[in-house]
């Protein structure tokens, strides 16, 4: 079994879209990113990407790639569960949590675990997205940026 765990943080901006977990979301500020900005999808390849001892996500993605420019995030977790599977493992689980001061994220995290189980190819009943806020401290309580971390577990197939 192998372990991975990841924490990543975006500026958000006015004119930009918030995507969460491969799921839009309208607001009126979004994530700041070289790809689509999508924090927590982030997180879940870079731990994977730990998981397997590979680096970063920037070793992988560099964001001076015009490659990665504007990239659908998803395309970088189907890239990274490649990786699994070619060493021979698969995804047992994986847990999220999104530090947001606002939008409220309920209404939307049920879709964001159906699309990460898609990617990693799990049941969703191996997905857990939370979502908190910082109570209002802070660069996230101050809605200047988003934080999301995950952990997931490997195991060899």
């Amino acid at each position: 079994m192998r372990i991975g765990s990841s924490t990543d943080i975006h500026r958000l901006e006015p004119g930009n879209q918030l995507i969460i977990g491969g799921v839009t979301i309208p607001f009126y500020l979004g994530s700041v990113g070289h790809s689509d900005g999508d924090c927590l999808l982030h997180t879940v390849c870079e731990s994977l990407i730990g998981a397997l001892s590979l680096g970063d996500l920037g070793k992988l993605f560099p964001d001076t790639s015009e490659e990665f420019k504007g990239i659908d995030s998803s395309l970088l977790v189907l890239q990274v569960m490649k990786e699994v599977k070619d060493k021979g493992y698969k995804v047992l689980n994986i847990d999220s949590t999104v530090f947001l001061e606002e939008p409220k994220l309920s209404p939307h995290i049920m879709q964001m675990r159906v699309n990460i189980a898609k990617l990693l190819e799990i049941d969703i009943d191996c997905v857990s997205v939370k979502a908190t806020t910082s109570e209002k401290v802070g660069i996230v309580g101050r809605r200047e940026a988003i934080v999301t971390q995950s952990v997931v577990l490997l195991d060899k197939i």
